[in-house]
């Protein structure tokens, strides 16, 4: 199989925010003001939050926040697609200086460990949150969080193919089941990472995942 010709996109694009119709301009930053809602949703959970937390934490009068995202779920969906936004940005800045399949694997792993250690760990992953949270209670947010996982694991399929093409990764790997692997590996740093490890820790656990595909 052809190698992929450049990084691929752990998520493909979310939807964007909701659109304000005409008339008086939004009075406040929404990236500023979804990225604070995102610590919210992170460390409290979808039910566990209310509006008046969202609208303390964005700095909003509950009108506006009414006004511009209808309902907490309308908070929580922008917020969503936000956060897979940034992500992916980061993400690929990290991998796309790497040459080779095995040095963009490295690079996606660390990354991983680097956000499930300390406060930022604890603070958990929305995706990962959100597939343990609303998976069953809410159809299109589990929609949402199977999509991106799929993307995910697809995305990492692509990395394997891309190390076995450029001689980094062993020809005898077996792409799919070290793409699951993976996969649990990622997902389950951010759950780990909520109980409070350190860093050498996590890091140490992603160099033993990246051994297990010599």
């Amino acid at each position: 199989m052809p190698a992929p010709s450049s990084t691929p996109d752990l998520a493909a694009p979310s939807a964007d925010p909701p659109r304000r119709g005409p008339g008086r301009p939004r009075a406040f930053d929404m990236d500023v003001a979804l990225d604070k809602a995102l610590l919210v949703f992170r460390e409290r959970g979808y039910n566990a939050t209310s509006v008046s937390d969202l609208a303390e934490a964005m700095g909003l009068a509950t009108g506006s926040l009414y006004k511009a995202f209808t309902d907490k779920r309308g908070v929580f969906l922008a917020a969503f697609a936000h956060y897979e936004r940034r992500r992916r940005a980061e993400l690929q800045g990290l991998m796309d200086p790497e040459p080779t399949g095995f040095g963009k694997l490295r690079a996606l792993l660390h990354s991983y460990a680097e956000l499930s250690h300390d406060r930022e760990g604890q603070r958990g992953c929305l995706v990962t949150g959100t597939a343990n949270e609303l998976a069953t209670l809410d159809p299109e947010m589990a929609a949402q969080v199977r999509a991106t996982v799929a993307r995910t694991e697809a995305a990492i399929r692509d990395l394997l193919r891309l190390g076995q093409v450029d001689g980094t990764l062993s020809a005898a790997l077996d792409i799919d089941a070290a793409a699951r692997l993976l996969l649990s590996v990622l997902q389950g740093f951010r759950v780990v990472g909520k109980l409070g490890r350190a860093r050498d820790e996590m890091v140490a656990a992603a160099d033993q995942a990246l051994r297990l595909l010599a």
